[in-house]
């Protein structure tokens, strides 16, 4: 089941952002049509190594861009804008990943593609957005994470500032906030008629994954700093614990998880310590209690605490990446899949992570560049279709 069938995407995008949110949609069945500068050679990520895929294409690539439709356009050309606008006749929505003052003198926003096609959407996704001082800066993902405090928050109290071990987090979440804009407006525009410019940016998304310590100084002036072993900033224990070969993240939320810990570790006398009798004593006296908790978990493995624990209270172990995607789980789950490619027939790819009706979304490689050409450019296309409010 494609649930997006019939909703058409031209996209204007380049590297992590904006990619992710139009694959994420054409995994769902959004016809997707990947505009890519022809004045350059295409999505500069196809040229991202070290892992090539022949001689314009990459494993990089491929990672984004999976499900979609390639088209080689210079929009800075007459040719290239004439085109642009026959796409957007029949899209739904036109989403691009550009600077900010980028899309008004590009011709990609409502006010410019309103007379050619009234219900479209137009997504905006930059680095700072459109409307400030900042809009023609060019801004990357770690750059977010450095700005928004993020890496202030991340690694250990006595070392330095750190970015999210994921390679570009900022750009996915980003990402998904885009495609749920998109969805929202094309909902609005397919009852309306009415079309409209969607923004959203890089600083803004990374700002918002600060939550609640956000609302913490925003209100109360607290800053939160660092914290040992990835501890949780106001329950315990919720941290990473050592074993006698491994280490394990535990997460006692809540009382009762409390409760079942101690029961395994064998250290029931806890429950009767008054150090730790609420959760804010056990945050107030936290140092203490990871002491004694290391002591205990260090008696046995990994794999033997996995088996106590499991399906107990909140517990997973710490994974390194060849771990984590090598875990038999993700066979079991259907995480890892296979796709074709042209010069890497059984290429191994993460699988999306939404399932209908228990069945996760087909995928198949992007064409090759500007290899929907011949079916998308120069030809007439049916303007998208008239819906009554």
């Amino acid at each position: 089941m494609k649930p997006l069938q019939g909703v058409r995407i031209v996209s204007v995008e380049q590297f992590g952002a904006g990619p992710y949110a139009t694959m994420l949609l054409a995994d769902l069945g959004a016809e997707v049509i990947k505009i890519e500068n022809a004045a350059i050679g295409g999505d500069p990520s196809r040229k991202t190594g070290p892992f090539m895929l022949g001689t314009n294409d990459s494993e990089y690539f491929q990672a984004f861009n999976i499900n979609k439709k390639s088209v080689a356009i210079d929009l800075r050309s007459e040719d290239g804008r004439a085109a642009l606008r026959e796409l957007a006749a029949g899209a739904d929505a036109l989403l691009n990943n550009l600077r900010g003052d980028l899309p008004s003198k590009l011709g990609l926003n409502y006010s410019s593609l309103a007379a050619v096609n009234p219900s479209i959407v137009c997504v905006h996704l930059s680095a700072y957005g459109r409307d400030n001082d900042r809009a023609s800066w060019p801004g990357y993902d770690y750059l977010m994470q450095a700005e928004a405090g993020l890496m202030h928050l991340t690694g250990e109290p006595d070392g330095p500032p750190s970015r999210l071990g994921a390679p570009s987090i900022i750009d996915q979440t980003t990402g998904l906030t885009a495609a749920v804009g998109l969805l929202s407006a094309i909902i609005q525009a397919r009852s309306s008629g009415k079309g409209c410019d969607v923004d959203t940016c890089l600083l803004d998304v990374a700002l918002h994954q600060l939550g609640y310590v956000a609302t913490w100084y925003l209100n109360e002036r607290h800053i939160s700093s660092r914290q040992p072993r990835s501890a949780h900033y106001s329950v315990a224990p919720v941290q990473t614990f050592p074993t006698s070969d491994g280490w394990l993240f535990i997460m006692c939320m809540t009382d009762k998880f409390w409760g079942e810990l101690i029961k395994a570790i064998e250290r029931k006398d806890l429950a009767s310590d008054p150090r730790f009798a609420t959760q804010a004593l056990r945050q107030a006296n936290r140092d203490e209690l990871t002491s004694i908790i290391d002591a205990d978990m260090r008696r046995h493995s990994t794999s033997y605490w996995l088996g106590k624990l499991n399906g107990v209270l909140p517990v997973a172990p710490v994974l390194d990446l060849a771990q984590a995607l090598d875990n038999p789980f993700l066979q079991t789950s259907g995480m890892i899949n296979v796709i074709s490619h042209p010069a890497k027939p059984n290429m191994r790819v993460l699988a999306n992570p939404i399932k209908i009706n228990g069945q996760r979304p087909s995928q198949a490689a992007c064409s090759p560049y500007g290899a929907d050409n011949p079916t998308y450019v120069g030809r007439a296309r049916p303007t998208a279709p008239v819906r009554s409010p």
